[in-house]
């Protein structure tokens, strides 16, 4: 059965970044839990995981009829293969950012900070920053922004290093606050992985603009 290639082309890039920006929703909503303390920002980014994983489905599913009935070379095939891996990064985005709003919900019961520190929070801006930054660079196919993001994901790394040390400060100057400690720093943890994320598919975009691999170039 044959397919009109382009119309399938065009089709599959509208729900990619449709998918890309639930995710940057879900994530929004995540930093808004953490920094706001909004429990509400935090029950709707827990009950939404199942829209998610329905779009990165359907992705894969368009991809797959595309290779096997639309033949597609050289840009177009990039552009297919790029989708499966960066539809099942965002999935993994909106699956770290329920990890993140779970422990703000918990912290609703009293079992959190008071104070979010600021390295936490500026991770979380740093994060959410560069998932939009690389949803406009793959909107547009914009190597020289996808640069700038490989070089932001620096500065997370940096940020996770500080939480990692005052949660460690706060375990030694008061050690029943040690659970609240550790859940600091799964969260930078989880933080640092969605920049990590981020940067993947700005490697990827880099890969379908130009065809070429920089995944393990400085």
């Amino acid at each position: 059965m044959a397919i009109d290639l382009q119309t399938e082309m065009l089709t599959l890039r509208r729900n990619l970044l449709a998918m890309g920006a639930a995710t940057e929703q879900r994530l929004s909503l995540a930093t808004s839990a953490l920094v706001e303390g909004d429990v509400d920002a935090a029950r709707a980014v827990k009950g939404g995981d199942a829209e998610i994983d329905a779009m990165e489905v359907d992705l894969e599913t368009q991809c797959m009829r595309i290779l096997a009935l639309g033949s597609p070379v050289a840009h177009d095939l990039r552009f297919v293969l790029s989708v499966i891996r960066i539809s099942a990064d965002f999935e993994r985005i909106a699956d770290l950012s329920r990890g993140i709003a779970k422990k703000v919900l918990r912290w609703g019961n009293g079992n959190g900070p008071t104070e979010v520190p600021g390295a936490l929070a500026d991770m979380a801006s740093s994060a959410s920053a560069m998932l939009g930054d690389v949803l406009a660079a793959l909107s547009d196919e914009d190597v020289e922004r996808c640069r700038e993001i490989r070089r932001a994901d620096r500065r997370v790394d940096d940020l996770n290093k500080e939480v990692v040390a005052t949660s460690r400060q706060l375990i030694h100057d008061d050690v029943s606050r040690t659970v609240e400690a550790i859940d600091m720093m799964q969260i930078a943890q989880r933080l640092e992985r969605i920049a990590d994320i981020a940067t993947n598919i700005a490697e990827d975009v880099i890969f379908l603009a130009e065809g070429r691999v920089v995944r393990h170039e400085d």
